[in-house]
């Protein structure tokens, strides 16, 4: 997981301010590389991540040892269908190579939805989507509805974000790779 997503998950980050104080949430948080590294950005704030698979949070928890005893993450085993944080707590939620695994992807955005700040980003970051002309895409678009895999194009990112409630919705292609990143803004005045 680590090393496999690296460069994907690096251009994906590269792609939104990471600011120090930031209180950030990583959905999906595998192997535990990119708490890590967010950890290392967000110097004055903290990184929480989650995962489904106690076996992830564990390998997040060794890998971020040290952030965790100098109390700059935590790493907790939980679902995004039930986010055990108040409303309004992160600043940047991150998810890299997950949504589109997602149980209830529309009611899992809006429960994510409910944890970002007004003015916070959400960033989804994945090496496939719908429509991407790459081998590995087509062939997980041809076998999506074996796997349980649910894959987005460009436009549905883009819907997917603005049905939650962000705005300010932009999704990036890196087109010779197939990846995408969908960078959403939570409204400062949030009316629903």
């Amino acid at each position: 997981m680590n090393s496999g997503h690296s460069r994907l998950t690096d251009w994906g980050l590269a792609q939104i301010p990471i600011e120090s104080h930031y209180m950030i949430l990583d959905v999906g948080c595998g192997g535990g590389r990119t708490v890590g590294n967010l950890a290392a950005s967000a110097t004055q704030g903290k990184v929480y991540g989650i995962d489904y698979s106690e076996e992830s949070v564990a390998a997040t928890k060794r890998k971020n040892a040290r952030w965790i005893e100098l109390g700059r993450a935590e790493v907790r085993h939980a679902t995004v269908s039930q986010l055990p944080f108040p409303d309004g707590m992160f600043d940047l939620v991150t998810a890299v190579e997950t949504h589109f695994w997602w149980p209830d992807l529309p009611g899992d955005m809006r429960e994510v939805f409910r944890v970002t700040k007004p003015g916070g980003t959400l960033i989804l970051i994945a090496e496939i989507y719908k429509g991407a002309n790459t081998t590995v895409a087509k062939l997980a678009e041809k076998y999506a509805s074996r796997t349980g895999l649910r894959l987005l194009s460009v436009q549905e990112h883009r819907e997917l974000c603005e049905n939650a409630g962000y705005a300010d919705v932009r999704v990036i292609e890196k087109r010779d790779t197939g990846w995408i990143c969908a960078i959403a803004r939570k409204p400062l005045a949030n009316t629903g």
